[in-house]
């Protein structure tokens, strides 16, 4: 497929991670020392995530909350959530609770995946009072534990319980429209509460069919990108720097 014929981005990350296969795709810096997620990895622990969202109750149109830094994990989370087509809701890690709660409320989010204690600290109190919220996935697992209200998984238990092919899941995708919700991008809030804007999956395809003209245009072929602002903020910008090129890195 291309630009023009990708139904979605689901679809989009299925092919191209396959295309990569065994080649690094992300890449984190722990420790001091950098490791790599090759494609077919990060298409596994996708798939197995779209599946457990699936299984926990996540349905077409959902919306679903991702609290965390810039991470592989970030990535992996949004193309799950987006695969099992539901419409992802990118938080900004330094909401506090009230905001966290406004954009669970305002979003209708029915689950959240959220990365570090520090921050489950700030988002769990929201998700508390937020009428819809029902579950929310933990990457690393909170202080108190996962036994509290909403139901918390931690998000190594939802990739073991889900794990396999893909191909199940990116055939599933494969029913999702270009004019689908893809995102809710909430704004800084300046000039008063934050507000959802939708961003469809074809506007970021198409965001992507520009990033991929530039960069054929300064001849980068297998460069390494480095990604130092906040996905949550610039979502749709890295979108389009992901899938033209063989290799994307991120850093937390």
């Amino acid at each position: 497929m291309s630009y023009d014929s990708w139904p979605n981005l689901a679809t989009m990350f299925f092919e191209k991670t396959a295309e990569l296969g065994d080649k690094p795709f992300l890449w984190a810096k722990r420790d001091e020392i950098w490791a790599s997620i090759t494609g077919n990895e990060a298409a596994a622990r996708a798939a197995a995530l779209s599946r457990g969202l699936r299984e926990l109750g996540v349905g077409d149109g959902d919306r679903v909350m991702l609290v965390s830094e810039n991470r592989p994990e970030w990535a992996i989370a949004d193309f799950a959530i987006m695969a099992a087509g539901a419409v992802s809701v990118p938080a900004y890690v330094t909401n506090q609770i009230g905001d966290h709660l406004h954009v669970a409320s305002n979003s209708g989010a029915k689950a959240a995946i959220v990365s570090t204690a520090q921050l489950a600290e700030r988002f769990l109190p929201a998700a508390k009072q937020s009428l819809d919220m029902r579950v929310v996935i933990a990457i690393e697992e909170p202080k108190n534990g996962p036994d509290r209200s909403p139901a918390i998984h931690l998000w190594d238990d939802v990739l073991e319980r889900h794990a396999g092919a893909p191909n199940d899941v990116a055939e599933r995708a494969c029913a999702i429209e270009r004019t689908d919700t893809s995102c809710l991008i909430y704004t800084s809030g300046t000039g008063g509460v934050p507000k959802g804007v939708m961003l469809s999956h074809g506007a970021i395809i198409a965001n992507c069919k520009g990033a991929h003209q530039l960069l054929d245009e300064l001849g980068l072929e297998d460069e390494v990108f480095l990604s130092f602002l906040p996905l949550s903020h610039s979502y749709e910008h890295t979108a389009g720097l992901m899938f033209p090129i063989s290799i994307a890195a991120q850093i937390y």
